[in-house]
């Protein structure tokens, strides 16, 4: 791992979603990815490291990874495909939570291929569907956090509204796959794994 950046995840709220503080030791600057919830936690891990956030990154549009973007007052990156999530709690999932959700963030559509720089990260946009419409993942250098597409050992749920176990299984085999086999890969849920654990034991797919 490059030892110019800090990433350090975070588990938050009821379904231990992996939030994750990537920052720069060269600029102090920070992204968030995935503030499902937990703010105060984020904001002291952004404070011990000393770093000043500069956008969140969303890897889809579900609630218990989007919770506490509202409590950040930066951009909001997020694939257009996923936007309509933001306004409306069914699709969400905030009304599952016996809750109403509405984000008013910000917010800048991303697409596939697209890089989003700060100062000196670099971060490759791909566009990931199957768990959501717009789920994306996110390359720098060696690492790529996945989100709720691929995990150790598992991929996404696709029972939910937008979903698809053929588009999934497409971004996972042909997409994510063609990376490296000693990529790190950091999900949404549980452990960290690699490209090549994946393609080897991975019995979803």
């Amino acid at each position: 791992m490059d030892k110019g950046l800090i990433v350090e995840p975070i588990v938050v709220g009821e379904l231990a979603t992996n939030c994750y503080v990537l920052g720069s030791n060269k600029s102090k600057e920070a992204i968030v990815i995935d503030p499902g919830a937990d703010s105060r936690a984020i904001k002291a891990v952004l404070t011990r490291n000393g770093l000043s956030l500069n956008c969140i990154i969303l890897t889809h549009g579900h609630y218990d990874h989007i919770g506490a973007l509202d409590d950040f007052n930066v951009p909001v990156y997020i694939h257009a495909d996923d936007l309509e999530f933001m306004k409306n709690s069914s699709m969400n999932l905030s009304s599952s939570f016996g809750l109403d959700e509405k984000f008013d963030a910000v917010f800048r559509a991303v697409k596939d291929g697209e890089n989003i720089t700060v100062t000196d990260m670099e971060i490759l946009v791909i566009h990931t569907p199957g768990h959501t419409p717009g789920g994306i993942c996110l390359q720098i250098g060696a690492i790529l956090f996945s989100g709720d597409t691929l995990f150790r050992n598992g991929i996404g749920r696709t029972d939910l509204p937008g979903g698809s176990f053929e588009q999934i299984e497409h971004s996972i085999k042909e997409r994510l796959f063609a990376f490296n086999d000693d990529i790190i890969v950091f999900p949404g849920h549980g452990p960290a794994t690699t490209i090549k654990e994946e393609k080897e034991g991975n019995c979803f797919l």
